[in-house]
C-alpha cells in the first residue's frame, strides 16, 4: 500500500470521526487508490436555538418543529427535543470585557428551566409538531436532532402581542450556531427597544463581542466586548445600553472570541409594532431580499460595506412581470464600513417583489443588507424585516403556517426555475398536498402555498429548486391582522443544509493477499 493511499484513508477516517460522513469503499476491480467525486450524504446531527420570544404578559408564542420527509429515509430513528434554556440578564456596563464573568456564569437569571424534561420533541419526520406558551415566561430553547431527524430540522416561534409597545406579530425561524452574525437595521434611538439575543447551547461557556456601526462608521462602545454567554443559556442584550449614541439606523456585528452562539434581534418600535430581525446572509457583491409584500406601505434599505472599498450598487426591484428600475431610487453608494440607507416608500405599488442589488460598475464590493418593511399607515401600522438570503441549494423550510394568511414569494433573479413545494401533515391531521411552479427569470412569483387536505393545526412547506433551472430565492409572509391592524412578519428561506458533501476513497486490498 503506498503513501499517498495511507494518507488519503487517514484523512477520510478523520472525517467520519469528526463528521460521521465519510465512507471507504473497495473497488470491484484492481487498481491503485483513487478518490472519487464528493457524496452528498444527509447530516446526522444538528442544533436550533431560539431565544425568548416576548417581555409581555400578554404574550402568546406558538412552537412549531418539523423535519421533512425524505431526505434520510433508511437512517437511525435518532430524536429531535428542546428543552428550557436558562435567560441570563446581563448589563453589559458592568459585564462587558470579562472573560473571567463568563467562566462564572455573571448575570442574574430570569428563570430556571425544567430540568431533563424536553419542552417539545418530534418523532416522525414530516409530521409537525406544536406546543403553546403565553406571557413573557415563554421560555428561550435549546435542541438537537440525531439519526433521521436531523436532515432539515427547523423550527418556527411565532407570537402575538396585541396591544402595548411591543405590539405584532413576531416570527423567527429559529437559529443554529456560529462564530459570526451581520444585522443591518437595527436601531438605537429612544423610540426603538432593540435586543440581541445571544443563545450558547454547549456545555461550556462562550465569550461574545458585539460592534455597532452607523452612518458615520463604528458607534463608540466600551461595553460591547467579552460579553458572557454562559453555557446553555440565552442573554438578551438591550443596544442602545451599548453605546450614548442615538442611531436610526445601525448594522450590528455579533462575532465569538469563544464558543458559538445562535443571535437574532428583537426589535420594538414605539410606533411600528415589532419583530424580529434574522441575520443576513453573508456578505456579498449580489444580493437579493425576497418577498415584499403587494401592499407594503413603506419600505427602506439598510445595507453596509463590510470590506475596505466602498460599494455602488444598482437597486432594482424583481416583481411579477420582470425586473425593474425604481425611478429616483436606481443606485446605492456605501462607503466602507459605514451604514447606508435608502428609502423606497411604496416600491411594490400592488404586486409583490424582491430587491436585487447588482454591482453598479467599478469594484465589486462585499456588502450586508436587510429591509425594514410598513404594512399599513398611522397607528394602524406594523413592521417587518427582510434580510438578504442566499439562494436554496437543495432544499428549505418553513413551519407554522395556517389554513389563511400564508403568502410564499419564489424569486429567479437569472434564469427560469421550476420549484417543488409540499405541504406537510398539519400538527393536528391532515395529508400532505405538493405544487411544482415555474419561475420566470427575472421574477418573483406571490402565490398561495398549497395547503393539506383535512388540515388540523398549522402545517410546514419545503421549497425544493429542480434540477435545471436557475438560482432560487425564497420568503413567507404570514398574516394574522388584529384589530384593524395588518399584523404580519416574513422569513426568508435560506438552504436548509440537510445533506453534507463528503469525500469518496477507494483502494485495492489485493496486495496484501501474500501475508504480509
Amino acid at each position: 500500500m503506498n503513501r499517498s493511499t495511507l494518507s488519503l484513508i487517514a484523512a477520510a477516517t478523520a472525517l467520519a470521526a469528526v463528521t460521521g460522513f465519510a465512507a471507504l469503499t473497495a473497488p470491484d476491480t484492481a487498481g491503485t487508490a483513487a478518490a472519487k467525486s464528493p457524496a452528498r450524504l444527509p447530516v446526522e446531527r444538528t442544533s436550533q436555538l431560539c431565544p425568548a420570544p416576548s417581555v409581555s404578559d400578554v404574550a402568546e408564542t406558538t412552537y412549531t418543529s418539523v423535519t421533512p420527509a425524505g431526505t434520510a429515509d433508511g437512517a437511525a430513528d435518532g430524536s429531535a427535543e428542546l428543552t428550557e434554556s436558562v435567560v441570563t440578564l446581563v448589563d453589559a456596563a458592568e459585564e462587558g470585557a470579562s472573560d473571567d464573568k463568563a467562566k462564572d456564569g455573571a448575570g442574574d437569571t430570569k428563570k430556571d428551566p425544567a430540568k431533563d424534561k424536553p419542552f417539545l420533541t418530534l418523532k416522525e419526520p414530516g409530521k409537525p409538531v406544536s406546543v403553546e406558551a403565553s406571557g413573557a415566561e415563554a421560555p428561550a430553547l435549546v435542541g438537537t436532532a440525531t439519526g433521521r431527524l436531523a436532515p432539515g430540522w427547523t423550527t418556527q416561534q411565532t407570537t402575538t402581542v396585541g396591544v402595548g409597545d411591543a405590539r405584532g406579530v413576531l416570527g423567527l425561524s429559529c437559529t443554529v450556531p456560529d462564530t459570526d452574525f451581520w444585522f443591518p437595521g437595527a436601531s438605537t434611538e429612544r423610540s426603538r427597544q432593540d435586543y440581541v439575543h445571544l443563545t450558547n447551547p454547549d456545555d461550556t461557556a462562550a465569550v461574545a463581542d458585539i460592534e455597532l456601526y452607523g452612518k458615520d462608521g463604528a458607534v463608540k462602545s466600551e461595553v460591547g466586548e467579552g460579553i458572557p454567554v454562559p453555557a446553555r443559556s440565552s442573554v438578551p442584550v438591550l443596544l442602545s445600553t451599548l453605546t450614548t449614541s442615538a442611531e436610526a439606523d445601525v448594522t450590528v456585528h455579533v462575532t465569538t472570541r469563544s464558543g458559538r452562539v445562535g443571535a437574532a434581534v428583537r426589535v420594538a418600535d414605539n410606533a411600528g409594532g415589532s419583530d424580529w430581525l434574522a441575520s443576513a446572509a453573508d456578505p456579498a457583491s449580489r444580493l437579493v431580499l425576497p418577498g415584499i409584500p403587494a401592499d407594503a406601505t413603506d419600505v427602506r434599505l439598510v445595507a453596509f460595506a463590510t470590506g475596505s472599498d466602498d460599494a455602488d450598487l444598482k437597486v432594482q426591484l424583481a416583481g411579477a412581470d420582470g425586473t425593474i428600475t425604481p425611478a429616483g431610487s436606481e443606485s446605492v453608494h456605501i462607503k466602507s464600513r459605514m451604514t447606508a440607507t435608502l428609502e423606497l416608500a411604496d416600491i411594490t405599488k400592488g404586486q409583490a417583489g424582491s430587491l436585487v442589488l447588482t454591482p453598479d460598475g467599478g469594484h465589486a464590493a462585499p456588502v450586508v443588507a436587510a429591509l425594514r418593511v410598513v404594512r399599513g399607515k398611522g397607528e394602524k401600522r406594523e413592521i417587518a424585516f427582510i434580510p438578504a438570503t442566499a439562494p436554496i441549494a437543495s432544499r428549505s423550510t418553513v413551519a407554522d403556517n395556517r389554513a389563511k394568511g400564508s403568502t410564499l414569494s419564489l424569486t429567479a433573479p437569472g434564469a427560469t426555475a421550476k420549484v417543488k413545494v409540499t405541504a406537510s401533515a398539519g400538527t393536528g391531521g391532515g395529508e400532505p398536498a405538493e405544487k411544482t411552479y415555474t419561475v420566470k427569470g427575472g421574477t418573483t412569483l406571490a402565490v398561495t402555498p398549497p395547503v393539506p387536505g383535512g388540515l388540523k393545526g398549522s402545517y410546514a412547506l419545503t421549497v425544493e429548486p429542480q434540477p435545471g433551472g436557475g438560482p432560487v430565492h425564497a420568503a413567507r409572509t404570514l398574516a394574522l391582522p388584529e384589530d384593524g391592524i395588518p399584523m404580519f412578519t416574513v422569513q426568508t428561506l435560506p438552504d436548509d443544509r440537510g445533506t453534507v458533501s463528503v469525500p469518496k476513497a477507494e483502494e485495492d486490498l489485493s496486495i496484501l493477499d501474500d501475508g504480509s
